[in-house]
């Protein structure tokens, strides 16, 4: 099996599982969601680490170690990665507030699957695949960095929002300011942006993969999220989507 035939089965799986979450509503345990009929627990914040980490590792890892002839492009798309998985890795999980709170090892497991194949196909793309070298000064590049980057401080602000709102009250609160008056998630739309950002700029199969694979576990996460704050609040505002403004 070729290294594209790969990839297009992995899009597949993101699609099924994108139509088998949104159809079954199917809620990812963890979060607001989680609970412990998934079996065995795991400290939120570890398990937060936990799922990250095999993309911090994987990728940089292969890329770099590989035989690949690289480049100015090939190197900027490693930082990128590195820079996001970093500090979801090593920074993020221990903002959290959410004092003894824990996850379903079985999300932990799913999730270093998902990290783990999704580092390694961007890696070996780049370390192994000998792709023709792009031109760092290319035009979709500088858009792709643009969009890359207003998506990671979307993201970034909406979460620190909402980690904002758990240290200032007890419980859940609805968030208010910016592009929360437009979506319940920014924090995830921002994700999205990101990625899509990424593939953008990378202009290869992987990465056009991973962003596929981010709107598919994002959104049905957001539309559960949307769909919890307007059964909580009977003052939640009805003209707020989940995920994409004014559309989803």
């Amino acid at each position: 099996m070729d290294f594209n035939t790969i990839n297009y089965i992995w899009i597949g799986v993101a699609v099924v599982t994108f139509l088998s979450l949104v159809i079954f509503k199917v809620k990812a345990p963890y979060g607001r969601h989680s609970n412990e009929q998934w079996g065995p627990m795991i400290s939120n914040k570890w398990g937060w680490f936990f799922m990250e980490l095999p993309a911090l590792i994987l990728m940089p890892l292969i890329a770099l170690l590989g035989s690949s002839e690289k480049n100015e492009l090939s190197y900027l798309i490693i930082g990128l990665w590195v820079l996001h998985y970093a500090y979801r890795t090593l920074i993020f999980p221990f903002k959290l507030k959410t004092k003894n709170k824990k996850m379903p090892l079985v999300i932990v497991g799913s999730a270093v699957l998902f990290n783990g194949v999704n580092g390694v196909l961007n890696g070996y793309f780049i370390g192994f695949m000998d792709p023709e070298l792009l031109d760092l000064y290319s035009f979709h590049v500088y858009i792709g960095i643009a969009v890359f980057f207003i998506g990671m401080l979307i993201n970034r602000w909406s979460d620190h929002k909402l980690i904002s709102l758990r240290e200032k009250q007890q419980g859940y609160q609805i968030p208010r300011g910016g592009l929360f008056e437009y979506i319940s998630c920014p924090n995830h739309f921002g994700e999205i942006l990101e990625w899509c950002g990424f593939a953008i700029l990378a202009w290869n199969l992987p990465a056009i993969t991973f962003a596929v694979w981010t709107f598919c576990n994002l959104s049905p996460r957001s539309l559960n999220h949307h769909e919890w704050y307007q059964e909580k609040f009977e003052d939640y505002p009805v003209k707020r989507k989940a995920v994409l403004p004014f559309l989803l």
